[in-house]
């Protein structure tokens, strides 16, 4: 179903309007709609386009008006720059929670049609249109989502990723305003990469209007030129570049940004000076963070230096020298999966999954007073595929579990149908439980036989106020056959302050 008006021609580069009504009253909502267009491909785009703005909606076939089910709205992650997991089925946790709930999910602009940046889209336009995209999306359940039997007093934002990143930013949305939009947060790897000021991507526009010929044009015609182009010259700008000053393309090229509106100041200081809506969250990440990411040719500490300047843009010689220093080398042993990599790939992940996952995961939760009900988790669940390939247990490995291994679009190993399926239960039972009563322990799922002892209980971030644990923090530590809760090491924890002073002097040094 649309949410918003289709983007295109004047309303390029802007916020999401209203959709007009549709000449049918009724639609046929059975397929899944396009997918936004994402960065690195021509155009067209088998499954995408530049219209996009469509919601899914799975309901129970019972549920009517009266009903007030819990609603459980899924944000797709992708760096920004792409959808990679979006129009996942929602029917599986709806069936499995025993009709308990409702499940939405929908597309948002990424890549240059999402997050385009400069002072003539701010005139002409709209800055981190993506996000205002996802802000719609919460607003239209507000209005509409009694319909499919959903309360829209109830409603917990999850996301993956990116969309995790953008579960925070929506907490810290305004200056923390609370606008009624949701009770609880979910964030899968919490990704929240470097987030410029306007003026700072400038070059960015500049690119554009050069790749697209719209360089020539005066100013105050410059976005009238780019909602004239072709969408096949906009993609062809669509792509990942390097950063000014340095060699290689980053993973992530287009980012939010802060546009003091939406976005007030940099995400970790709205959360330091308690602008945010304070929920009760969940959040996690996985062991292995980084390995999806790293070069899998990094064969000395240079190489890793390459790799940070390259995604890092305002990183110096002596930030990556502390790293280094941080980080002691991590040898690849002749026997390990991952010998098929370079000797510093070890190395290379660790760094980069506590930089842009597992340490903004970790920093956000320190930031949330100790009232705030806390979970948090870290998947080690091992997988023979995965540890072949040299990836541990990596980035988003968990999401099967989470909604089930036939929801996921093709993604799931296949042992989420044979020895690792027990954890599809178990998590999805906690993530259920969440959901409908804002604690993981409070659910699970109908008709589900569990052995006694394998769903423990899962404890608060923060431990039991009325037991003194010497300001130690803990998580569940999920993983087949022996769940538990285990305390944040101070080693871990002390990396994680590493990075969060690292990104104060480096937004220090770029205002």
């Amino acid at each position: 179903m649309r949410y918003a008006a289709p983007p295109l021609g004047p309303l390029r580069f802007r916020a999401p309007a209203e959709p007009l009504p549709e000449q049918e009253r009724i639609q046929k909502a059975v397929t899944l709609p396009p997918l936004c267009l994402g960065i690195g491909m021509g155009y067209p785009v088998p499954g995408q386009s530049e219209d996009c703005l469509f919601v899914n909606v799975w309901k129970p076939a019972n549920a009517t008006s009266e009903s007030k089910l819990p609603v459980w709205v899924f944000i797709s992650g992708g760096g920004y720059v792409s959808l990679t997991n979006a129009n996942w089925d929602g029917a599986e946790v709806v069936r499995r929670s025993g009709g308990g709930l409702v499940m939405v999910n929908f597309g948002y602009r990424v890549g240059i049609w999402g997050f385009l940046a400069g002072e003539a889209v701010r005139r002409d336009g709209d800055l981190n249109v993506g996000l205002l995209d996802q802000r719609m999306v919460l607003w239209w359940v507000k209005r509409y989502i009694a319909a499919f039997g959903g309360d829209p007093e109830h409603v917990v934002i999850h996301g993956a990723s990116a969309g995790a990143g953008s579960v925070a930013l929506h907490m810290v949305a305004h200056g923390g305003r609370d606008d009624g939009l949701f009770v609880g947060a979910v964030a899968e790897s919490v990704f929240l990469p470097a987030q410029p000021r306007v003026w700072e991507l400038e070059y960015q526009f500049d690119r554009v209007l050069k790749q697209t010929g719209c360089n020539g044009t005066a100013s105050d015609n410059q976005m009238d030129c780019l909602r004239r182009k072709d969408v096949r010259d906009l993609q062809r700008a669509n792509f990942a570049q390097p950063f000014p000053g340095r060699d290689g393309a980053p993973l992530f090229y287009w980012t939010p940004c802060i546009d003091g509106d939406f976005l007030e100041d940099l995400p970790y200081t709205l959360f330091r000076e308690r602008k945010f809506v304070d929920v009760p969250v969940l959040f996690g990440t996985d062991t292995d963070e980084g390995s999806l990411f790293a070069p899998t040719t990094a064969s000395s500490p240079s190489s890793i230096t390459t790799f940070l300047s390259n995604n890092y843009p305002h990183l110096t010689s002596n930030h990556t020298t502390a790293i280094l220093s941080r980080y002691a080398p991590l040898p690849i042993s002749p026997s390990s999966p991952t010998n098929q990599h370079a000797p510093y790939f070890k190395s290379a992940s660790q760094i980069y999954g506590d930089a842009t996952f597992s340490c903004p995961n970790i920093n956000i939760l320190l930031f949330l007073p100790p009232h705030t009900p806390k979970y948090v988790y870290r998947y080690n669940v091992y997988d023979k595929e995965n540890d072949a390939a040299g990836w541990g247990v990596p980035h988003l490995f968990e999401a099967a579990a989470v909604f089930g291994p036939d929801s996921i679009a093709g993604h799931a190993r296949r042992s989420y149908y044979g020895y690792n399926k027990p954890m599809v239960a178990l998590v999805m039972g906690y993530f259920v439980g969440f959901v409908r009563g804002l604690d993981p322990n409070s659910g699970g799922l109908v008709g589900e036989k569990e052995e006694k002892g394998e769903r423990p209980v899962w404890e608060r971030w923060d431990g039991d106020r009325d037991r003194d644990r010497d300001g130690k923090k803990q998580r569940l530590l999920l993983e087949l056959g022996t769940s538990r809760m285990e305390v944040v090491g101070e080693e871990e924890m002390g990396r994680c302050e590493f990075w969060r002073g690292l990104g104060e002097d480096v937004m220090e040094q770029r205002v």
